[in-house]
């Protein structure tokens, strides 16, 4: 768990990222490959899901509260999936659906703040993930496993116990994407595992470029295919001068 601008921020695993701000929690991608085993903390009131890959209407129920609110690509068909999942439209929770140029706040605010999101909100831009057919992360048939408008990122704007808000990019699976640098960015969590998405070192490359305040990696080792070596990444983030934290699970 990292305590960041007053905001705690917690790598459950594979994609599932925990986020506690002023009067609000946030879940990006929670669940799959037992990253919520043993745990049902239904304490979320806003839950985001970037594409099909990541979609476990089973992780949400665990962590959603029951009046959360779901953000949900576009793009994500619970008849494509070859797994048994509910539809998002049939959890019993409201659900906001979002395209890859999304702006839009989400929560149940409190107070009369106007220079950002209030206690219990949170601002809510996606951005686009994909992988170029042109670039180094293709499948065996040269096809991308993230073609453009399977998924979308998440650029999280939440309001913080300080007195400033904390802003949080989960760019969901995804090539280091022309845009990605000119963003905002307190909190970078990208992918590192390689494969179907940006490997350590261009993580790194970007971290470099967008120069965050902190920089927590995600989506690596869960599964064999997504191995790497996370310490090596943070020694090459620190070198360029970008803070760096692990948060692996079980450590």
């Amino acid at each position: 768990m990292v305590h960041h601008d007053g905001t705690t921020v917690h790598w459950l695993g594979y994609a599932t990222l925990r986020l506690a701000g002023d009067d609000i929690v946030v879940y990006c991608d929670p669940g799959r490959y037992g990253v919520l085993d043993g745990i049902e903390p239904t304490d979320g009131d806003v839950v985001c899901i970037t594409h099909d890959h990541h979609y476990d209407s089973d992780g949400i129920r665990r962590v959603a509260k029951a009046d959360a609110t779901l953000v949900v690509f576009e793009g994500v068909d619970a008849n494509r999936i070859d797994r048994d999942v509910e539809r998002p439209a049939d959890l019993p929770y409201d659900v906001v659906w979002v395209d890859d140029e999304t702006d839009t706040a989400v929560g149940d605010p409190t107070g009369d703040r106007t220079d950002g999101p209030r206690p219990g909100e949170v601002f809510v831009r996606t951005v686009p993930a994909y992988n170029d057919p042109d670039g180094p992360h293709v499948g065996a048939d040269g096809e991308p496993p993230h073609p453009e408008g399977l998924g979308c990122g998440y650029h999280l704007t939440l309001p913080s116990v300080w007195d400033r808000d904390v802003t949080v990019l989960w760019p969901g699976d995804t090539d280091a994407l022309d845009g990605h640098a000119a963003l905002d960015v307190s909190l970078f969590c990208p992918p590192i595992g390689g494969g179907p998405t940006m490997n350590r070192e261009e993580a790194a490359a970007l971290a470099a470029e967008m120069e965050p305040n902190l920089v927590l990696p995600v989506h690596y080792d869960t599964i064999a295919s997504l191995e790497t070596d996370a310490r090596a990444f943070a020694a090459d983030v620190a070198e360029r001068g970008v803070p760096v934290v692990l948060d692996e699970p079980g450590a």
